[in-house]
């Protein structure tokens, strides 16, 4: 698996494509989940992608602080059918997290995820910081890392 983060500027025609598709397939198609998933966050984000051959097989956009929360975030995590089940999810948020802490320097790190990823995101110190809501009809919590020095 070869790892790759780039900024939007960075991002190649090709990639940038395969990563909107891959969103699309899989957040609005598979979940049944009709929603605007192109929202203009991308623009000032970090684009983490995974490839196995040169296929992108997992995703994650990373958020600087003020666009989703206060804090800086991660969103649109994702791993393709093909690939689940392989640990790539926990390696991607792994480095996610890596950069976000080594690289930008952040010390808190909030997401809204799914709630049927709830243990998945506790499994990396994130913590519940909200009760249930529906977001585009699926169940979500907001969910806070906090980086103690």
């Amino acid at each position: 698996m070869e790892w790759t983060i780039k900024s939007f500027n960075e991002l190649d025609i090709d990639e940038l494509y395969t990563i909107l598709y891959l969103r699309t397939a899989i957040f609005v198609v598979e979940q049944e989940c009709p929603y605007q998933e192109v929202d203009h966050k991308d623009q000032v984000s970090y684009h983490l992608f995974g490839q196995d051959n040169g296929e992108i097989v997992a995703y994650a956009r990373i958020l600087p602080a003020g666009i989703s929360f206060p804090e800086a975030s991660i969103g649109r995590v994702l791993v393709t059918k093909s690939h689940r089940g392989q640990g790539l999810a926990q390696q991607l948020m792994a480095r996610s997290l890596a950069f976000l802490v080594e690289e930008q320097g952040e010390k808190r790190i909030q997401l809204s995820g799914q709630t049927y990823l709830e243990d998945f995101y506790k499994s990396f110190g994130f913590q519940p910081v909200s009760e249930m809501y529906l977001e585009d009809n699926i169940p979500h919590k907001d969910m806070l890392l906090e980086i103690k020095d």
